[in-house]
């Protein structure tokens, strides 16, 4: 296994011109920071992992920003609805990444997202939004997809959900 994240250890990525220091937190420790939404790993009855894509050639699992006062876990919800098609039936928060940009247009914002692993049951495939394919994995094939920047975080969190 690479690099995962211990809780509060920081390292440093590059992603798309910016620059972060990004750690992760338990989930009963909320860090500080602007709460940034919920990403979730979507798991089938199938135990296959539900990924998405605007463009076929990088794969991630769902995520989104909150809307309103939606709390951490409304925005799961919705955001697994709208992205993936799916519908969360039971959703376990596993901990929250914080990520401070410290070069780029973000520069001096902490942003805060909860990450998630999520029962699902899938809809019948009918993008609305960015997203416009979703695919399934086996859940030990779903971090060698995710973004190569942010494995130590996908690490982290398959780790709590117990499939490392």
């Amino acid at each position: 296994m690479k690099e995962m994240l211990l809780d509060g250890h920081e390292i440093e990525l590059e992603d798309q011109g910016h620059r972060w220091v990004i750690s992760w937190h338990p989930p009963y420790a909320p860090p500080d920071g602007i709460a940034h939404g919920s990403a979730g790993i979507c798991v089938t009855d199938t135990r296959e992992v539900v990924l998405i894509s605007s463009d076929g050639k990088r794969w991630d699992f769902p995520a989104g920003r909150p809307e309103g006062c939606e709390t951490w876990e409304e925005t799961l919800r919705r955001e697994m609805l709208e992205e993936a098609c799916a519908i969360v039936t039971e959703a376990r928060m596993l901990g929250f990444s914080r990520g401070r940009c410290i070069v780029g247009p973000e520069e001096g914002r902490i942003l805060v997202r909860s990450i998630w692993h999520a029962k699902v049951s899938l809809l019948e495939w009918n993008p609305h939004f960015e997203v416009s394919l979703r695919r399934l994995v086996p859940i030990d094939q779903a971090i060698t997809c995710a973004p190569t920047v942010f494995r130590p975080v996908w690490q982290r969190a398959f780790h709590e959900a117990g499939w490392s």
